[in-house]
């Protein structure tokens, strides 16, 4: 197996054990492997691929109800910023790819690994939620990070576990979904990449599944800080290599 091949399986490996149980991250932790070797381009659609594959499966393995008012803002709000993601990807510098998503990264993980010390934000209504889920269309354009800011959100709203699976598994399928429709639609998704998301999906199953069994048995929070700062590290990485070329 050429080691591209191998990175980008490995990368759906370990992406799709994290989605399965958290319900959301495969496209930050498959892009923090693929992002050294990969171009940028190939990597969101191989990251949203994965992504809604995993969420696909997630709506059949892990059912945890479907909370319509709920969900209606984060959905309203992901259908606005999804275009505006799908029109600014092609326009990426790889650098600033990099440098990007290290930044999210780093700003993020550590977030979401001290939110529950944070106050509860005031504005719990669903004009934040639909703010949380503009942001997190655009995400979801750029390359698949469409659960990052909702997840923050739900978090920090101090929702019940299964409440938070169920809005951000509704909406990462429904995000996705209209994502790949984009990237197909613009010509994002061309011949070439369609045996690199051959290997990505196949890959990704079996952990998927995994860890959401490993979800629905036991709690994510261990496992959840491990993965947040590993994703950490790999922000540091990338924002590393990457300021020196911009």
């Amino acid at each position: 197996m050429d080691a591209p091949v191998l990175i980008i399986a490995v990368g759906a490996v370990i992406a799709g054990f994290v989605q399965g149980l958290s319900g959301f991250a495969f496209s930050l932790v498959a892009i923090s492997i693929w992002a050294w070797t990969v171009d940028p381009a190939l990597a969101a659609v191989l990251a949203v691929g994965g992504g809604l594959t995993g969420q696909i499966m997630a709506a059949v393995t892990v059912r945890r109800g479907f909370e319509a008012k709920a969900l209606t803002p984060f959905l309203v709000g992901g259908l606005v910023g999804i275009p505006l993601g799908v029109l600014v990807l092609p326009l990426l510098d790889v650098h600033l790819f990099k440098a990007i998503l290290g930044a999210l990264l780093i700003v993020w993980c550590p977030f979401m690994l001290f939110s529950a010390r944070f106050p509860a934000p005031a504005a719990k209504g669903r004009l934040g939620d639909g703010v949380a889920g503009l942001l997190g269309g655009v995400c979801g354009g750029l390359g698949g990070f469409a659960g990052a800011i909702p997840t923050a959100w739900c978090t920090l709203k101090r929702l019940p576990k299964d409440s938070q699976r169920s809005i951000v598994q509704n909406f990462n399928l429904v995000v996705l979904a209209v994502t790949m429709t984009g990237y197909v639609a613009t010509g994002t998704v061309t011949a070439s990449m369609l045996p690199m998301l051959a290997v990505v999906i196949p890959a990704m199953l079996i952990p998927a599944f995994l860890g959401a069994r490993v979800y629905i048995g036991i709690s994510e929070t261990t496992f959840r800080r491990i993965v947040l700062t590993l994703l950490t590290l790999s922000g540091v990485a990338l924002l590393s290599s990457a300021l020196p070329q911009l």
